[in-house]
């Protein structure tokens, strides 16, 4: 066994990393288990992330690729509506030297990594212990931040999402540029969406084609690509998308005694997009914030680790709540409906509407706004009632 410290984290993606960056930081002792060989391998995500959040954390910008501004959004018949941000809400990165930037801030820190998956995570009055094939580490509070898995939960008892959809991507070389696509349908993705985003790395250009859906995500990424194969350029030939499966609302429970749940192991992801990097980082540092005076104060049961979930959704559950009723919505759409509002969209004052209040973290007053909107409103509510 090794020996003790005051944390584990459990998972080395960007909210493990920024647990444990912050955690040794403050003077913490903290050993960080991944299963990978590799930090940041292999990518599960499309790698979008807001620009703000580089300050926001604290964060260097090495690991920016490209700045974007615009984005079509595409009805199921093809018809296209455009949108484009004033200034730069969103850029495109590298997760894997994003993560290793983080891993190296947090070794410097004085983090210690090991590899290896973790197969318990055992909690006692004193401590918890967490086992892995060749090792375990015993430690005096555990951070478990292993992503979109979900076995320790349920052993736990801390609960599954209540939504979990399937998602397929991969980052392909591309001879043309082009704006972000967003694509709606059931050809494209059944209650979800499809998507590409442009990438500019120093080797050439490149486009990371996805898709959110139901079922069947392979087949709906492969469609996609034969779709967009023209249009951007893309080379004949195989392609084999990294498939994962997709949280899309909060576990029942994210705290227990010596326990804390981060970023998408608890199920902390935006309900409309999917996107979990923000939600990873702001609750790894809100971990932080509340293991940091309870590891000092030795008050690490479960009545004093609550406020880490009271802290976050004070942060953001207003956001998930919001986002989670129009993701209940969209899952009801079917083509005619997707086609009305895109109709909405180019005749009757919708894009204002998503010029004035959208944002790229933040949708609540978007999604209050078109439900406000009494032509969007029936086609949803339409929608939600069928």
């Amino acid at each position: 066994m090794s020996g003790s410290c005051d944390v584990v984290v459990v998972g080395g993606g960007p909210a493990g990393l920024y647990a444990a960056l912050r955690l040794a930081k403050s003077g913490h002792s903290v050993r960080l288990v991944e299963e990978h060989s590799v930090v940041g391998e292999p990518v599960h995500c499309t790698g979008v992330l807001a620009r703000d959040a580089f300050n926001a954390f604290g964060l260097g910008t090495g690991s920016i690729l490209n700045e974007l501004t615009r984005v079509r959004f595409y009805s199921p018949a093809g018809v296209s509506v455009e949108h484009e941000t004033p200034t730069v809400e969103a850029v495109v990165i590298d997760r894997v030297r994003f993560d290793q930037e983080l891993a190296a801030a947090a070794a410097a820190q004085g983090a210690i990594l090991h590899r290896g998956r973790v197969s318990a995570i055992d909690i006692d009055e004193d401590g918890v212990t967490v086992s892995c094939a060749d090792r375990s580490i015993r430690a005096r509070t555990c951070a478990l931040a292993c992503g979109a898995s979900y076995g320790l939960q349920r052993r736990l008892g801390l609960g599954m999402p209540r939504l979990l959809l399937q998602s397929a991507q991969a980052e392909l070389p591309a001879a043309h540029a082009g704006a972000v696509e967003v694509h709606f349908g059931a050809d494209a993705a059944p209650g979800g969406f499809a998507w590409a985003v442009p990438v500019e790395r120093a080797e050439g250009r490149f486009v990371r084609i996805g898709v959110m859906c139901d079922a069947d995500a392979h087949r709906h990424f492969r469609r996609m690509v034969e779709l967009l194969g023209a249009r951007w350029g893309l080379s004949a030939g195989r392609c084999h998308p990294r498939q994962k499966v997709l949280p899309l609302g909060p576990i029942d429970r994210t705290y227990g005694d010596r326990l804390l749940v981060l970023g998408d192991a608890a199920g902390l992801v935006k309900p409309t997009t999917g996107g979990g990097i923000y939600y990873s980082l702001l609750s790894a540092g809100i971990a932080a914030e509340v293991l940091g005076p309870a590891l000092n104060r030795d008050r690490l049961g479960a009545d004093t680790l609550a406020a880490y979930e009271s802290a976050w959704r004070k942060a953001i559950g207003s956001e998930l709540r919001w986002q989670a009723i129009l993701r209940r919505i969209a899952q009801r759409l079917d083509d005619a409906d997707i086609e009305g509002l895109f109709e909405l969209a180019r005749t009757d004052g919708l894009m204002p509407i998503v010029r004035r209040t959208a944002t790229f973290n933040r949708h609540r007053e978007f999604i209050v706004a078109l439900l406000k909107h009494p032509p969007a409103r029936r086609v949803l509510f339409r929608a939600a009632l069928a």
